[in-house]
């Protein structure tokens, strides 16, 4: 650790996620673990970080209080729940700092809280932090663009383990969001989500979803585009999560010097 180090707190630190961040953070130059909030009555409160999340002791002490953590922080690492990350949104608004979102399920309202809570935090929100999986993204505009819609189909598959509970994925629906920018459609009325029963000929233009789960899938997605007597398959697998917590790490730290307002992966990384 070194004076000059983006002092970063980690929210559901109890968490698969959370415990991964902590390892990666530990792990990572130019970072340190600043403080690990959990939800008040945590059976964790009081542990020390590195040990729940199996990296050592590192001396910091999980919490239930994120207010003062917040104010004396530069960045908060979230993948939480919607309503979590918006009342975290709020206190890294108040507190002028950065706020990297992993949470997936938000609703339009949660997102127009965060696009708030941007005018005075550095918000960087993505349903997914991997590098493969945003060059995906920007892969599937590319080839929606190019192939006419009225001769292929779009379809997206996605599977997770068995304790995901939001459904399609927020990957595949950044995913279908590039695939209906491409086309220069409407995603939130050209969306198919669920099928079932007599549902007629597939409509022309529309962009699929078929959702898997179990396991222990950390996460597979596939955009399919499906053409007359052709087929072609975009495809990511994350095989571990560390992907997640090393991209969201490096959103925090290329954030810390940003004007406040709503960012994603793709500015990151500068495919935007």
């Amino acid at each position: 650790m070194t004076a000059n180090d983006m002092k970063l707190v980690v929210v559901g630190a109890a968490g698969r996620m959370g415990q991964t961040l902590i390892r990666v953070i530990q792990d990572t130059e130019g970072v340190t673990l600043h403080a690990a909030i959990e939800r008040e009555g945590s059976a964790f409160i009081g542990k020390d970080a590195g040990e729940l999340a199996g990296a050592g002791t590192i001396g910091v002490a999980v919490t239930s209080d994120p207010l003062q953590a917040f104010l004396d922080a530069e960045g908060v690492l979230d993948f939480t729940a919607p309503d979590a990350s918006v009342t975290f949104a709020g206190l890294a608004a108040q507190a002028r700092i950065v706020h990297v979102i992993g949470t997936t399920g938000c609703s339009t309202d949660d997102e127009q809280k965060f696009e708030a809570s941007a005018r005075h935090a550095r918000i960087v929100k993505s349903g997914n932090m991997s590098l493969g999986v945003n060059l995906l993204s920007v892969l599937a505009e590319q080839a929606t663009r190019a192939l006419p819609a009225a001769g292929w189909d779009v379809e997206i598959v996605e599977m997770h383990h068995k304790h995901k509970v939001d459904a399609p994925s927020g990957t595949a629906l950044l995913l279908g969001e590039a695939a209906a920018k491409g086309r220069g459609i409407d995603f939130a009325t050209q969306s198919v989500r669920v099928r079932d029963g007599h549902t007629g000929a597939r409509p022309v233009g529309t962009i699929g979803f078929a959702t898997l789960r179990g396991g222990s899938v950390v996460g597979d997605h596939s955009v399919i585009l499906a053409g007359e007597g052709e087929l072609v398959t975009l495809s990511h697998s994350a095989r571990d999560r560390s992907i997640f917590a090393r991209g969201a790490v490096a959103a925090a730290f290329w954030a810390r010097d940003k004007k406040p307002g709503h960012y994603s992966m793709l500015d990151v990384l500068g495919l935007s």
